[in-house]
C-alpha cells in the first residue's frame, strides 16, 4: 500500500487540478448558508463573473460542458434526422451531444495552421448538406479561424455553436474564446485550466436562449405553484457549492494561462532542435492558453514515446482520435479537401505532454530529459 501511495504521489500528471487557496472560504460560505444543492447565490455570481470575463451578455451554469452542448442544440430546434457539422478532431462529447437528439454528425477535417476545423473543408460540406448548426471546437486552448468560419456560416445562414471546453482564457483577435457564435460552451472538468471538479456553462448574447437553457436544465418546470411540465427537461443545473469553487478559480485564470504558456515555451526551447518534433502552431490573431502542450513526432514513434514516458511515471496521451475513425461514428460522413486526412495525420503523430499550471520545474526537466533520451 505504501508503494502504491508513493507511486501516485510522485507521478507527473498531464493536467491535474490546481487550487488557488481561496476555494475553502467560499465553500465554507456555501455550507454555512446551507446552499449546497443545485442553484444558489454562488451560481448566480459565477454566471455573472464568467459572462463579464468573456464579454457575453448571459450564461447558464450547468453540470457539464456536454450538457451545455446538448441544450444548445435543443434550443436551436435541432431534431431527429437533422445534420449537424462538427469538428473531426475533438473529444467525443462534441459529437455525442448531437447523437443525444437523434441528429446526424457530419465531421469536418482539420487544417494544419490551427489544427482546428478547416474552413475550406467546411465550405465543401455545405455543397453536400444543409445542417442545422455547426459545432466548432477550439482545440487544446487554441481558437479556430473564426473570420473564415463565420463568413462561411453566415453565407449559408447556419448558426455556430462554439465548443470552447478546452480554451477558456484564450482569444482570437482580442475577443475571448467562448464569445463566438450563436452560443458557446465552456467546461470546468477536473483536467481543465480551471476546475469546479465538474461542471460547465452555456453562454450567449441572446438572453432568451439562456432563459430557455435554465428552464430545460431544471426539468422544464413551468411557472406554477405545483410541478407542471409541458416539455421534456433535464437535471443539468450546477450546484452552489461547486460554483463557489469556480468563483475562486476564475480569479486566477489569467495567471494560470501565463504559466501554461511558459511551460509550452520551455518545452519548445528545449526540444525544437530535434528535426522530428513539431509543436502545435499558434494561429495568426490568436492567443492560445496552451492548456496542453501538444507536439508531433514525425518518425512513427509516438506510441513508443508515450509508453516510455508512462514507464517513467509520466502521464502522456495521444492527440484525440478523430471522430470519423471512432467505431461509434465510422459510418458518418467525413469531409476533407486533402487526399489524406489532416486530423488523422495529427492523431497518428501527436501527443500531449504534462502541462499543469502547478507543474514543478524539476518535473518538467525530467519530462524533457526522458524525451531526449528516447529520441
Amino acid at each position: 500500500r505504501y508503494i502504491l501511495i508513493m507511486t501516485k504521489k510522485n507521478k507527473i500528471y498531464l493536467s491535474p487540478p490546481h487550487m488557488s487557496g481561496n476555494e475553502l472560504a467560499l465553500i465554507e460560505d456555501a455550507i454555512k448558508s446551507n446552499w449546497i444543492a443545485p442553484l444558489g447565490p454562488h451560481v448566480d455570481e459565477f454566471e455573472k463573473e464568467v459572462s463579464a470575463y468573456l464579454g457575453v451578455k448571459d450564461a447558464a451554469a450547468l453540470s457539464s460542458g456536454t450538457a451545455a452542448l446538448h441544450l444548445s442544440l435543443k434550443i436551436l430546434g435541432t431534431k431527429k434526422g437533422d445534420y449537424v457539422f462538427c469538428s473531426d478532431l475533438t473529444f467525443v462529447a462534441s459529437a455525442n451531444a448531437i447523437s443525444y437528439i437523434g441528429a446526424i454528425p457530419i465531421f469536418i477535417d482539420s487544417e494544419i495552421k490551427s489544427w482546428n476545423m478547416c474552413p475550406e473543408s467546411l465550405e465543401e460540406a455545405f455543397k453536400k448538406y444543409s445542417p442545422k448548426a455547426v459545432i466548432v471546437t477550439d482545440l487544446y486552448g487554441q481558437s479556430a479561424d473564426y473570420y473564415e468560419i463565420i463568413k462561411i456560416c453566415e453565407k449559408n445562414s447556419v448558426p455556430i455553436i462554439e465548443d470552447a471546453a478546452e480554451s477558456l482564457g484564450a482569444s482570437y483577435d482580442n475577443k475571448k474564446c467562448g464569445s463566438f457564435g450563436e452560443m458557446a460552451i465552456v467546461s470546468f472538468n477536473g483536467n481543465k485550466i480551471i476546475t469546479t471538479s465538474g461542471g460547465g456553462m452555456l453562454l450567449s448574447n441572446n438572453q432568451d436562449y439562456i432563459i430557455k437553457a435554465r428552464k430545460l436544465a431544471s426539468q422544464a418546470k413551468e411557472d406554477y405553484l405545483h410541478y407542471e411540465h409541458v416539455e421534456l427537461g433535464y437535471n443539468y443545473r450546477m450546484s452552489n457549492i461547486i460554483a463557489a469553487i469556480g468563483r475562486a478559480q476564475l480569479k486566477v485564470l489569467d495567471s494560470y494561462v501565463k504559466i501554461r504558456r511558459k511551460i509550452f515555451n520551455n518545452y519548445k526551447e528545449n526540444l525544437i532542435d530535434n528535426k522530428n518534433i513539431n509543436f502545435m502552431p499558434e494561429l495568426d490573431l490568436s492567443y492560445s492558453t496552451r492548456w496542453l502542450t501538444v507536439m508531433q513526432i514525425n518518425n512513427n514513434s509516438v506510441n513508443s514515446l508515450i509508453n516510455h514516458l508512462i514507464s517513467k511515471n509520466i502521464e502522456a496521451r495521444p492527440v484525440w482520435k478523430p471522430m470519423h475513425l471512432q467505431p461509434l461514428y465510422i459510418n458518418n460522413d467525413f469531409i476533407k479537401i486533402q487526399d489524406k486526412s489532416i486530423s488523422k495525420q495529427l492523431f497518428d503523430n501527436g501527443l500531449c505532454l504534462p502541462s499543469g499550471s502547478n507543474l514543478a520545474t524539476e518535473d518538467q526537466i525530467k519530462v524533457i530529459e526522458e524525451i531526449k533520451a528516447f529520441l
